[in-house]
């Protein structure tokens, strides 16, 4: 395989992956999703759902369900980063134009980071947990900050620690990604189920940590809302990843690499560890007295200095893992294809952690019906179209076909209309649109119940199909360029 020249659409980081560079196997992409999908986040996604009247079976079925249907869109999105060695980015001007595929990136970029910023608050906030116990002095530092950034001096700086640590292991490369993931995961695995027993023996047994929570408001929603917002959530928990899976499968050796490592290491990790934060929560009421669904305030009221500091590092390294992972690559990438000549994947990264500051993470992620209801399905309605216009133009259109040079030059067969591919651009419009009424209102905390609200629910569902039979038909219909069909083999 030739790569392609050097451009003003390609640098060192957005150029293929060479085929020696290509070792990823079906072990290192499934250790890759363990350390993703073993967070805190997780861990409360199950437990939130209940918090609104869910039994912990239909949150936990839910958690599934979502899962295993959002593995179809990124085994799928995965086969042209392994086939082409190409990422997300560059993946994306087959069907949005080589300048229109900003606007897919810079959406999913501007999510990672507000994700970034979740993940960087909740490894700064275990650190502070930590601190609190083996120097209490830290809740009392002298304030630094103004009132309305909402954090004590303590606080900030653990936030900022914690910080660093990620920006210093991304700007190491990605075998550094590589090794973290690689060696974080078994020890993960280890913590979960160090806590799930710890619950089981404090609680008494199995018994009182599956005991459902009282019925809440949300039970008297009609099933078929309810149900919707809650596998629309947990889809759209990974519908990030479903568009930048290419960032991490054009290392793997293999498709078959690819789709085992991922079988593997999605569904199973999410349902365990949503199952154990859903049982965990449960038994907190009998063990304390209250729920607590914070796995950080949890685990510094179980025990002594020790427990408590083996405890902190273990969600210390979880949240690295999956911070790393999915929240920086991708949105690195993304700025990088803005100006590939003079943004690099590192300077990309830079930008992704200063903006994960100023987004002020710890007041989105501390209101949990925000957290659900308003971010995941959210931005799941802004990507749902995304995935669903990129999928159907590589499979449906191009058959699986892309002119690999013509990715990084200009008036090639991915130019369209100076630059732009329109179709795809109105297809993303399209499919956004219908979600918005249920967005403003979930923004304004009143909930719509008519057939917006009912769409809302499903919001990555109706995005991903609309985008992607708009975005088919329109290329059929309304071809953008003579050489919107080209469709050869890689150069």
């Amino acid at each position: 395989m030739t790569l392609p020249a050097r451009t003003q659409l390609a640098n060192e980081d957005l150029l293929p992956v060479a085929p020696e560079r290509r070792t990823w196997t079906w072990w290192h992409i499934a250790s890759l999703w363990i350390g993703m999908a073993i967070c805190i986040p997780t861990y409360t996604l199950a437990s939130g759902l209940m918090a609104s009247g869910w039994t912990w079976q239909a949150a936990v079925g839910a958690v599934i369900l979502g899962n295993l249907v959002v593995l179809v869109p990124i085994a799928l999105n995965s086969h042209a980063g392994t086939r082409y060695g190409i990422p997300f980015p560059v993946l994306a001007r087959a069907s949005f134009g080589v300048l229109g595929a900003n606007v897919p990136a810079l959406l999913r970029g501007l999510v990672a980071c507000g994700w970034f910023g979740i993940q960087t608050w909740i490894g700064g906030w275990a650190i502070y947990k930590l601190f609190e116990v083996l120097w209490p002095g830290i809740a009392t530092l002298p304030q630094i900050l103004p009132a309305f950034v909402g954090l004590n001096t303590g606080e900030f700086l653990c936030f900022m620690l914690f910080w660093a640590m990620n920006v210093w292991i991304v700007l190491r490369g990605m075998e550094s990604i590589k090794f973290l993931e690689t060696w974080g995961s078994p020890f993960l695995l280890a913590v979960g189920a160090a806590l799930f027993i710890w619950a089981w023996v404090r609680s008494g047994g199995l018994g009182p940590m599956l005991q459902n929570p009282p019925i809440g408001p949300s039970a008297h929603r009609p099933i078929g809302s309810v149900f919707g917002a809650g596998l629309t959530s947990a889809v759209a928990f990974w519908g990030t990843m479903a568009l930048s899976i290419p960032d991490f499968s054009r290392y793997a050796r293999s498709q078959r690499d690819q789709v085992i490592g991922q079988a593997v290491g999605l569904p199973a990790t999410m349902a365990l560890f949503a199952f154990i934060g859903a049982a965990v929560t449960n038994a907190t009421v009998v063990i304390f007295g209250t729920r607590i669904a914070d796995p950080v305030a949890l685990l510094a009221r179980i025990g002594g200095p020790l427990m408590i500091m083996l405890s902190m590092a273990g969600l210390v390294v979880a949240t690295l893992t999956t911070n790393i992972a999915a929240n920086i690559v991708a949105p690195a990438n993304a700025f990088s294809n803005l100006a590939p000549h003079k943004i690099t994947f590192k300077q990309g990264a830079m930008i992704t952690a200063v903006i994960g500051i100023l987004m002020m993470p710890w007041r989105l992620y501390n209101d949990a019906a925000a957290y659900i209801f308003t971010w995941l399905i959210g931005y799941g309605a802004l990507l749902g179209p995304v995935a669903g216009i990129m999928i159907a133009d590589y499979f449906f259109v191009r058959r699986g076909e892309l002119v690999l040079n013509d990715l990084y030059k200009r008036h090639g067969a991915y130019e369209y209309s100076r630059g732009f591919n329109w179709i795809a651009v109105g297809a993303l419009a399209i499919g956004v649109a219908p979600s918005l009424p249920g967005f403003l209102a979930a923004l304004r905390g009143v909930p719509e119940t008519g057939v917006f609200g009912t769409i809302y629910n499903w919001a990555w569902f109706v995005g991903f199909l609309l985008s992607a039979l708009i975005h088919v038909v329109g290329i059929r219909v309304m071809p953008v360029s003579s050489k919107w069909g080209a469709a050869g083999a890689v150069a």
